[in-house]
């Protein structure tokens, strides 16, 4: 994972993202360095055939064992989920089996060889890329999908799927709504670790794909130092008349309240030239009080459908679940719906892509061809200190942000 390196005021930034809460988020796993051979590749088809009548053996792969209370907490939020999957999964029927791996990429390998030799006919895990990606390598001998809660598309390919919520499918749905408001000339501010690279290019194809103009590029390191020195850059650009708005990775939780708060200071906000960014700005909910956020563009799930997931599994398990835990039962809701249509190709790569997509906690969600999740988002804001929703997500593909 990259680190908060600071050399000046050295508590602030490391306050600020304690204050962020748990450990573990969607974007910080993205920032786990890519290894292996799946990189990059889309690959041949791959995955099992199976008999839709019968009950599909399924391997869920779990980061318990870790000793570390955070993890524990998600690795038993992802079993839950996924049991929740199972039991709504009507007209299907999966053998669903739960392997510990402790967060060990070593161990994922071997609990993903022996959930194949029982039997599992798709993986459903491992959390971290390093460890998906070496899952992946262990299965592709055996032709085994492996649908991974990593969100770094840069694993994806091959017989490697990734749930999570990537930067392209973010920077995407920003960008295309940019367009559609006037804001044409967009300037990328991007850290210069290896999560925020990859948001920064993922940025940048956004902007090709829409017809945007790229109006400029800094790239930051992730400290005080490092933010105070590219403010008065990004500060001239705003005002130059030439960017309509500027797009922040701020893949770390520190960054994003303190480089807005300089900006702001140089009379820079989303008043000036419209902010937007690829991580969620409205948690901790803390955040939603800062002047400097007010009126940033941002995208997330389906509130409404994410609060009766989240209802749900409060009253099933007496507790609410870690936000990662909807990639679990999105996996297992997308392999039991190709099984209750009777597919016998369910869970092979022309199976899971099929372009329909379907229904997740949070919204509609896709398969692509490059083993990436596409999902319906929808593009908020903050507006005194309240959430609101600018353009609700999409119930179904080919519309605005696909």
């Amino acid at each position: 994972m990259s680190a908060i390196i600071t050399t000046r005021r050295p508590n602030l930034l490391r306050r600020a993202a304690l204050r962020a809460g748990a450990i573990l988020s969607v974007v910080a796993i993205a920032a786990c360095q890519p290894s292996g051979g799946n990189v990059g590749a889309v690959g041949p088809e791959s995955g099992q055939m199976i008999d839709p009548g019968q009950p599909v053996k399924v391997a869920l792969l779990v980061p318990g064992g870790s000793g570390n209370p955070n993890v524990e907490v998600l690795a038993r939020s992802l079993k839950n989920a996924a049991q929740m999957a199972v039991a709504d999964a009507q007209g299907a029927t999966i053998d669903l089996s739960i392997y510990d791996t402790g967060g060990d990429t070593a161990k994922a390998v071997a609990q993903a060889n022996a959930a194949a030799d029982a039997g599992a006919k798709i993986i459903v895990g491992p959390l971290y890329a390093e460890a998906a990606n070496a899952v992946g390598s262990a299965m592709a001998p055996r032709s085994i999908n492996v649908l991974s809660f990593s969100n770094n598309s840069e694993i994806a390919g091959g017989n490697v799927f990734v749930m999570g919520t990537n930067f392209s499918n973010v920077a995407n749905r920003l960008v295309s709504y940019g367009v559609r408001q006037g804001k044409r000339n967009i300037y990328v501010v991007a850290e210069n670790d290896v999560a925020g690279q990859i948001g920064g290019r993922a940025i940048e194809t956004a902007i090709a794909r829409n017809g945007a103009r790229l109006a400029g590029r800094s790239n930051h390191p992730v400290s005080i130092t490092g933010v105070d020195g590219v403010t008065p850059q990004i500060t001239q650009a705003a005002k130059s008349g030439q960017v309509d708005a500027i797009f922040m990775t701020a893949n770390h939780a520190a960054v994003l309240p303190y480089l807005t708060e300089k900006l702001a200071a140089a009379g820079v906000t989303s008043q000036v030239t419209q902010f937007m960014g690829l991580t969620r700005w409205d948690e901790p909910r803390s955040r939603r009080g800062m002047p400097q956020l007010q009126n940033g563009w941002f995208a997330i799930p389906d509130q409404n459908l994410i609060q009766q997931f989240n209802a749900r599994y409060q009253a099933a398990y007496g507790e609410a679940p870690h936000d990662l835990a909807s990639l679990s039962y999105d996996a297992i809701a997308a392999i039991a719906s190709q099984v209750r249509a009777g597919n016998r190709n369910a869970l092979t790569t022309s199976g899971l892509t099929r372009s329909s997509g379907f229904a997740g906690v949070g919204g509609v969600f896709r398969l692509r061809a490059d083993r990436t999740a596409e999902r319906g988002l929808a593009v908020a804001t903050i507006r005194n200190g309240q959430l609101v929703i600018l353009d609700p997500a999409p119930r179904g593909f080919g519309g605005f942000g696909f």
